[in-house]
């Protein structure tokens, strides 16, 4: 059963009209748009006469409990048309009262069905309480299901997300069926609070924002650099074991590359503006790294001996997100994708999918992500958004989802989540907090190569079409490293740890040794690479430094004092154990 299937979707629909009831009996004045469910709770934008503020939520939050225990009755209710609809609406009152409930009724195209949800009921003063809201539903039965829910923050929404139109607010909260889920999802949003990439990233000196840079646009510390460097290394490694080759292209390219591959038709709205150089070509700053990947394949010709060709990327590209839709490093209008692309014969397109799906289960399993579920992104046969014929459209949906059974893999079927050129698999990855994320991604297309008209010549001598693959095993370097911020709430495993060691010497008499212990650690190499390490040689006193290095959530601590110097051995501070004793050093990494 989906989610908009559920009990639970329901119950929060019906919250949605509870809030808006109690805000419509609080406030006079205020004006309803819509409020619909969502997928952690539900959420009503509303024009409210004066500004609505936060320590509001209470009064609003306290209504809606006495009016859920009136336990009123939700019924649907049809009208005959749209005239009988607006009469309902007004209820008495003029047209600018309700200028939203009523747009929203002329989009309703003649014909279709229109209906109304009803709750009422009788107060302990005798005095009925109603309210009657334009809605498609569903619904649950009666208030008295609404028991355990909470108003959580208040925003700002432009109606119709167009911002032309006029700013709402938007008062956002969540329902539950039972009060425990509520408690723990409340508190999975007070965990996540402290795990927040956007304030982790900022004291952990990964990464900052500058608004003299522009909104969405990250800047990389030395420690969050060195994060990017580590993880990128580790599929660099990863890809060449596989028979892939690196190649790096433009950060911009021109506007007739991207027609021929159908981005400015159905992406134009993600890009940012042109640019037009002296001899009026016309440039765009590349949204997708494909297209040149396409370019180098055609620059030469190709027999069926030499593929299938794999090239790998890290490829910055920039997508014009709205500025209400940046969110950190998560979001964000300048990123890096681990993008490759496989040009592969027909024939070689399911191995070559399932050789994608193990590097990026290999990949998952080696970052501590081991709870994630499989989605298969198919053409919504209603829009029009997508390019190519049907019968490549079937065939490519065809190889991933036969793909999957070959594998045993489980999977659903998400119809409209399809890449505009083809079908896809997306690896849904669940976090600490039980939040799913949509990271890793690899997608099959018939449609690029045949509207670049790529060819290689097949064993009877004659032009055959090449099949691409596109993948992505992190998705975005910036989308991977807010996710694993969050997962470890900045404590990353020792093998990811921007630093992984910490010298502390006790006083400057020691400094000299902590140096050369350090220079020693760093031609130690771990997981194939060299120790990373920093000396803590501030003039602070020990408990200041180590207390600092374990807000920084640095793995290990080595502390020398005169008797460590002494005695050949080193204090040894672990970041979850906390001491564990002097150890010489070369007990110290072997215990690594």
């Amino acid at each position: 059963m989906s989610y908009e299937q559920s009990h639970l979707y329901r119950l929060r629909h019906s919250a949605a009209h509870l809030m808006a009831q109690a805000v419509s009996e609080l406030y006079a004045g205020a004006k309803l748009s819509i409020g619909p469910p969502i997928e952690n709770g539900f959420y009503y934008d509303i024009d409210f006469p004066e500004p609505f503020k936060e320590d509001e939520l209470v009064k609003v939050e306290n209504r809606m409990r006495e009016l859920a225990n009136l336990k009123q009755p939700i019924t649907r209710r049809v009208v005959a048309n749209k005239e009988e609809a607006r009469a309902l609406i007004l209820n008495g009152h003029k047209p600018e009262d309700e200028p939203y409930k009523l747009e929203l009724l002329d989009a309703i195209p003649d014909g279709e069905e229109v209906s109304f949800y009803d709750q009422r009921a009788i107060d302990k003063q005798g005095k009925e309480r109603s309210f009657v809201d334009l809605c498609r539903g569903p619904h649950v039965e009666n208030t008295s299901e609404i028991k355990a829910f909470k108003l959580l923050s208040v925003a700002g929404a432009y109606w119709r997300g167009d911002v032309k139109n006029k700013q709402l607010t938007r008062i956002y909260g969540t329902a539950f069926e039972t009060k425990d889920e509520l408690e723990q999802y409340l508190h999975n949003l007070e965990e996540a609070k402290k795990r927040d990439h956007r304030v982790l990233g900022r004291e952990l000196g990964l990464f900052m924002f500058s608004p003299r840079v522009g909104t969405g646009l990250p800047l990389w510390l030395p420690k969050g650099a060195t994060l990017r460097h580590v993880m990128t290394d580790f599929l660099q490694k990863e890809q060449v074991k596989r028979g892939y080759e690196p190649v790096v292209t433009p950060h911009i390219g021109n506007i007739k590359l991207y027609e021929k591959s159908g981005h400015i038709q159905t992406y134009r709205d993600k890009m940012f503006p042109f640019m037009e150089d002296e001899e009026k070509e016309t440039y765009i700053l590349k949204p997708m790294n494909c297209p040149f990947h396409i370019e180098i394949y055609q620059a030469q010709m190709r027999s069926y001996r030499d593929l299938p060709v794999r090239y790998a990327e890290f490829g910055t590209v920039h997508r014009y997100e709205q500025s209400g839709e940046v969110t950190g490093i998560l979001r964000a209008r300048g990123f890096t994708q681990d993008d490759a692309h496989l040009f592969v014969t027909p024939g070689q397109l399911q191995e070559e999918f399932i050789g994608v799906v193990d590097l990026m289960q290999t990949v998952l399993k080696k970052l501590g992500l081991k709870d994630f579920r499989a989605r298969v992104g198919t053409k919504d046969p209603g829009s029009d958004k997508y390019v190519g014929h049907d019968d490549n459209w079937t065939a490519a949906t065809q190889a991933i989802t036969d793909a999957c059974d070959q594998m045993q893999m489980d999977y659903e079927v998400s119809p409209g989540d399809a890449a505009f050129y083809g079908p896809k698999l997306d690896l849904m990855i669940k976090d600490a907090l039980g939040r799913e994320w949509q990271m890793g991604t690899v997608q099959v297309d018939y449609n690029l190569p045949e509207r670049f008209e790529l060819e290689y010549v097949g064993e009877d001598s004659k032009p055959h079409r090449p099949v691409m693959i596109h993948r992505a095993p992190f998705g975005s370097l910036e989308r991977m490293i807010a996710l694993l911020t969050e997962q470890f709430a900045g404590a990353f495993p020792f093998w990811l740890a921007p630093t992984q060691i910490a010298v502390l010497p006790i006083a400057d008499r020691h400094n000299e040794a902590a140096i050369a212990l350090s220079d020693r650690l760093k031609d130690t190499t771990y997981d194939t690479r060299a120790l990373r390490v920093e000396v803590d040689d501030r003039r602070e006193s020990l408990n200041k430094k180590i207390r600092e290095n374990q807000r920084m959530k640095v793995p290990y601590m080595l502390i020398l004092g005169d008797k460590d110097l002494e005695a050949g051995t080193v204090g040894v501070r672990d970041r979850e154990k906390g001491d564990l004793g002097a150890m010489t050093v070369e007990s110290f990494l072997s215990n690594l």
